[in-house]
């Protein structure tokens, strides 16, 4: 069956859940489908977040960089202004890149309003997760260590610094950086009342983790350990930073990267005029949204379609959203997780062997397909097509022969059925789930490229994952006359793993 077009130039590729759903994998797949047309992806552009979302496209993990990397003709790796962004974390991964044959320097492009992110955001991060559970004590909140949301305060507070800062002269930037570092040493010590030794730990910690995630470089001597050595920017004193080394190594990094530092604006502006594809790949997903998630469980930007415009700076209009799921759930962190599978369930253990976070390698809890959620995101954040994928892992296996459950409703201890997901946390926290039970399969799906050659088993699961998705998105309305479409089915990690014949939504449900 031939693909319905896309609706605009303009495309989404956003998640539905709480992040590690597969977005990577989708844009090389939306960009194989534009090749040759009249309308190609020639950008792709990195929209919110920074280093704590974790991509994988075509076998490569990205961090940072747009998943447009391996998209060879794709002319243009956008990073947006609503993205924060290490100037040092580029070089990181654009280098080992670039020595894998991906060209990734002379297609860069990014933004003047683009936040600049540094070591003191990243120690912020770590104080202020030692300040929850040591002071408060509370439950840690689960945050990658990357320096997030204290760069995303730095915009709120009026405090930024911009990569356009890298095209003026040193004085000024050092000046900014200084005033930045002093803030947040004061706000570490006096605020966060971290220890002595707690601020040393800072240091060996974010070490640790920066030589483990780049120990592929350090081995083909693209960098040195030295190189992801923070120790070298701490101070003679507790709660004191080596200024001198800070400023330098980041004035260095940012003004290597000043051919690449521009106005994404205008360049989205003149490819939809030439009328090529820009898609927008976000971080995290609809229920991590700073506004719309539940704090302190969010990311610290906007992560959902509208935010495309802002980080874009072009003017609203419309644009096709793409929804990417599982067909199962995940969480990291401390999440409110509903439909969680029990540790000792048998396929609990097999769900496990394959979900690591690609940013932080934090094993994921799973969990039963949640279509409140995702019927939620639909509802509120619109989408027009969907991907789901990792239906293979669903396979029976070992000891696992059992049913699958999709989780339709919440229900609270009177009763009362929830068909959306409440705003209110602590009503939200009362729940239960609503399950339907459906029979698994055995067969292998992973060789599978046609619907049709779906066991009967898995035709139904997909079906019942469309259906009660859809219930859900227009509880007690009328079905409008076009429904979001499953335009690609993952049965396996590899590119080619994809089956592109679902059937149309309505033949789904009456499947079901």
């Amino acid at each position: 069956m031939s693909l319905t077009p896309f609706t605009s130039q303009l495309i989404a590729d956003v998640g539905i859940s709480l992040g590690d759903e597969g977005k990577g994998r989708l844009i090389p797949e939306v960009a194989d489908e534009l090749r040759g047309t009249s309308a190609p992806v020639t950008v792709v552009l990195k929209v919110n977040g920074g280093a704590n979302s974790g991509h994988t496209a075509g076998g490569i993990k990205l961090n940072l960089l747009p998943a447009g990397v391996v998209v060879r003709d794709a002319a243009h790796l956008c990073i947006g202004s609503g993205v924060v962004a290490d100037p040092r974390k580029i070089w990181w991964e654009a280098t080992p890149l670039e020595q894998k044959g991906y060209a990734v320097l002379s297609r860069l492009l990014i933004d003047e309003r683009a936040l600049v992110s540094d070591l003191t955001h990243r120690l912020l991060d770590l104080a202020w997760e030692d300040y929850r559970v040591n002071v408060l004590a509370e439950e840690p909140r689960g945050s990658t260590g990357r320096g997030i949301t204290p760069a995303y305060l730095d915009e709120v507070g009026q405090q930024q610094i911009t990569f356009a800062d890298f095209l003026g002269g040193p004085n000024y930037f050092a000046r900014k950086l200084a005033q930045r570092a002093d803030r947040a040493c004061r706000t570490i010590q006096h605020v966060c009342r971290v220890s002595p030794a707690t601020w040393d730990s800072f240091f060996t910690q974010l070490t640790n983790a920066e030589t483990r995630a780049n120990g592929d470089a350090i081995k083909l001597g693209l960098f040195s350990a030295a190189d992801f050595d923070f120790h070298a920017f701490r101070g003679d004193a507790p709660f004191t930073l080596n200024l001198e080394k800070l400023t330098a190594v980041y004035w260095d990094a940012g003004t290597r990267l000043a051919q690449n530092i521009g106005e994404v604006r205008e360049l989205i502006l003149r490819e939809l005029a030439a009328g090529h594809t820009i898609i927008g790949e976000f971080g995290q997903a609809y229920w991590l949204d700073k506004r719309h998630g539940f704090s302190p469980n969010v990311t610290a930007s906007h992560t959902f379609t509208p935010e495309f415009f802002e980080s874009a700076n072009i003017p609203v209009q419309p644009i096709h959203t793409f929804g990417v799921a599982k067909a199962y759930d995940t969480k990291v962190g401390t999440h409110t997780f509903l439909t969680q599978m029990d540790d000792a369930h048998p396929l609990t253990a097999l769900l496990k062997q394959l979900e690591f976070g690609t940013s932080t390698g934090r094993q994921r809890m799973v969990g039963w397909y949640d279509a409140v959620e995702k019927g939620d995101a639909l509802r509120y954040g619109g989408f027009q097509d969907l991907m789901i994928n990792k239906l293979d892992a669903l396979t029976h296996a070992g000891e696992w022969r059992g049913e699958l459950l999709i989780c339709t409703a919440y229900e609270d201890a009177a009763g009362r059925r929830y068909a959306h997901v409440p705003r209110n946390e602590a009503v939200r926290k009362s729940l239960r789930p609503v399950y339907e039970r459906h029979p698994g399969w055995s067969e292998d799906v992973s060789h599978v490229r046609h619907f049709a050659d779906l066991p009967r088993n898995a035709q139904r699961y997909v079906a019942a994952m469309m259906r009660s998705l859809i219930d859900v998105a227009y509880a007690g309305g009328a079905l409008p006359a076009t429904l979001p479409n499953l335009r690609f089915l993952g049965v396996g990690p590899q590119p080619s793993q994809i089956i592109k014949d679902v059937p149309p939504t309505r033949e789904l449900i009456a499947l079901a």
